[in-house]
C-alpha cells in the first residue's frame, strides 16, 4: 500500500507562484511514474505533469513553460512548481503514483485558487 499526502495549495493572484508537495509513504517499490492531475469546477480531471523513475517528463500543453515537476527521492516527495499562474489554473490538484502491474494511488487533493 502507498499513501500520498499533498500540501502547498492556497490562494494567489494571477502571475504568482506556488509549489505543491506530495509526500509518499508505504511500499513504493515498483513505481513507474509520478504525476500531478487537476480537476476544475465542472470539468473532468486532467493530466498536468508526469515524471518517470528514469527522469522523463511530460506536461500538458496548457502548463508547458510555466510548471515544473521534480522529485526528491531521499524524501519520497514529488513537487510541482507553478509559476505565472492564471485564473484557469484554479482547480483541486491531485498527486498520483503509477505502479507496474496495473496499480495506481491517489492523494486527497489540495486546492489551488488563482484570482484575477
Amino acid at each position: 500500500q502507498v499513501q500520498l499526502v499533498e500540501s502547498g495549495g492556497g490562494l494567489v493572484q494571477a502571475g504568482g507562484s506556488l509549489r505543491l508537495s506530495c509526500a509518499a509513504s508505504g511500499n513504493i517499490f515498483g513505481t513507474k511514474s509520478m504525476g500531478w492531475y487537476r480537476q476544475a469546477p465542472g470539468k473532468q480531471r486532467e493530466l498536468v505533469a508526469t515524471v518517470t523513475t528514469g527522469g522523463s517528463t511530460n506536461y500538458a500543453d496548457s502548463v508547458k513553460g510555466r510548471f515544473t515537476i521534480s522529485t526528491d527521492n531521499t524524501k519520497n516527495t514529488v513537487y510541482l512548481q507553478m509559476n505565472s499562474l492564471k485564473p484557469e489554473d484554479t482547480a483541486v490538484y491531485y498527486c498520483n503514483y503509477e505502479m507496474y502491474f496495473r496499480r495506481s494511488y491517489w492523494g486527497q487533493g489540495t486546492q489551488v485558487t488563482v484570482s484575477s
